[in-house]
């Protein structure tokens, strides 16, 4: 597969949408203390909850722990990205999935030292010359504590491709990156459509 060109896995901009001051996690604890809707956002976004765990000998605002493929009545595909090789091993393995199958991605992440504001999944799939985009927003997320330790997203459901046309091998090129154009995690990975599992 020939690299995506740097353009086509930068994020779609949404129309009219500003990314917000930063703040510290300090100055979200004490926005407002009597304002009980801001109280409630503070607490769905697990501001002021548990203890930290962020790692300071690690400078890494977003780590991915594992990526999943979800298929009905099949057992998920992990891929721990905790493990030595295993982003490697990602292109160089490629798994299956059966044709018109209905399946869905998912990711386990952490996040440390600060917010993590508006993150999203870019993907660029090509097969024989022909690209095909998609991104997913993943969303905003507070510094993991021991009352959240993980979080976990599960994406869109899609559906493979079928047909004579639809089977045959992909390669792609993805990225998790946030608001600031910071990206967390870029790899290339493979997959093919085929009969049967």
């Amino acid at each position: 597969m020939s690299t995506p060109h740097p353009d086509e896995l930068q994020p779609e901009q949404t129309e009219g949408f500003k990314v917000g001051e930063k703040k510290t996690l300090e100055e979200y604890q004490q926005l407002d203390q009597n304002d009980e809707s801001l109280r409630k956002w503070k607490e769905s976004l697990g501001i002021g909850s548990g203890k930290s765990l962020s790692d300071p000998n690690d400078p890494r605002k977003c780590i991915i722990l594992s990526l999943g493929l979800e298929v009905e009545g099949r057992s998920d595909i992990v891929i721990d990205l905790t493990k030595p090789g295993s982003l490697e091993g990602l292109n160089k393995h490629p798994f299956t999935i059966k044709e018109g199958a209905t399946f869905r991605m998912k990711a386990r992440f952490k996040v440390q030292h600060q917010i993590l504001s508006g993150m999203k999944y870019v993907q660029v799939v090509s097969r024989v010359g022909l690209k095909n985009k998609m991104q997913e927003m993943i969303g905003s997320y507070s510094p993991n504590t021991t009352d959240k330790p993980e979080y976990e997203k599960k994406f869109e459901t899609e559906t493979a491709p079928s047909g004579m046309i639809g089977r045959g091998h992909y390669e792609a090129v993805s990225k998790f990156v946030d608001d600031d154009s910071q990206t967390h995690l870029q790899f290339k990975w493979s997959f093919d459509i085929k009969k049967d599992w």
